[in-house]
């Protein structure tokens, strides 16, 4: 496997608060790798930093080779990278169909936009239904699968999901969870932040804890799985 994205040294503050200290962190192209850690640990920093919404304060971040250090929020989008935000981030008085279009702010490929728009519509069947609606007229569960299709709809390389299962029944969080696997079948690499642990390792091929801004742990999805420190203060298993 080769890394898609590389993180070495990267350091973040928010004034006077160190979010992220001295990250080390490796995405290989094609696998599902998982942040997990408490509120506050600096999993959606990490994310807002890669997908350039945040500047780093040191380090290097470089995706495909190329660095992303000195590039904006679009730029990066444009290279293959693109997010469905902690708390979903959709334009809730936009029907579903413009919250799609929307995503494909950046290509100018209209058939493959269409292909890619029919692909979204069949993993989310609901939204095919909805596509006239306001995106606020949606359930809690709607407006995530809205969330994640938007993002796939600029074809990303590397979709980087925060918080997929929020808020969510625990039928409708199973559901997000199987979609994220097909969707990881096609080929598309991802970066999942998730606080509910034990889905994230079942579905993870490797996994970071994040613990108050450092990287506390990592492995294979399994070992961590079966890391005593993990299980005690991640999955509820004394």
């Amino acid at each position: 496997m080769s890394a898609l994205l590389e993180i070495r040294g990267l350091h973040v503050h928010y004034g006077a608060i160190h979010a992220l200290q001295d990250i080390d962190l490796t995405v290989e192209a094609g696998q599902i790798v998982t942040l997990i850690g408490a509120n506050g640990a600096g999993k959606s920093t990490t994310l807002r930093t890669i997908s350039g919404l945040l500047r780093p304060s040191g380090g290097t971040l470089r995706f495909d080779g190329q660095s992303l250090a000195s590039k904006g929020a679009h730029e990066i989008v444009r290279l293959g990278v693109a997010q469905a935000p902690e708390g979903r981030g959709l334009f809730a008085n936009f029907t579903v169909e413009e919250n799609l279009e929307i995503g494909a702010f950046a290509r100018t490929d209209r058939a493959a936009i269409a292909r890619d728009r029919e692909w979204a519509l069949t993993l989310f069947p609901r939204l095919r239904e909805r596509l006239r609606q306001s995106a606020a007229t949606l359930s809690g569960g709607e407006q995530q699968m809205l969330a994640i299709a938007r993002a796939l709809l600029a074809r990303p390389r590397l979709l980087l999901l925060d918080e997929p299962s929020l808020g969510l029944a625990p039928q409708v969080v199973q559901t997000i969870f199987q979609i994220i696997r097909e969707i990881n079948t096609t080929g598309t690499t991802i970066l999942l932040v998730e606080q509910n642990a034990r889905m994230a390792l079942q579905t993870a091929h490797y996994g970071y804890v994040l613990e108050v801004g450092k990287i506390a742990l990592q492995g294979t999805a399994r070992e961590l799985e079966q890391s005593d420190q993990v299980r005690r203060a991640y999955l509820g298993v004394a």
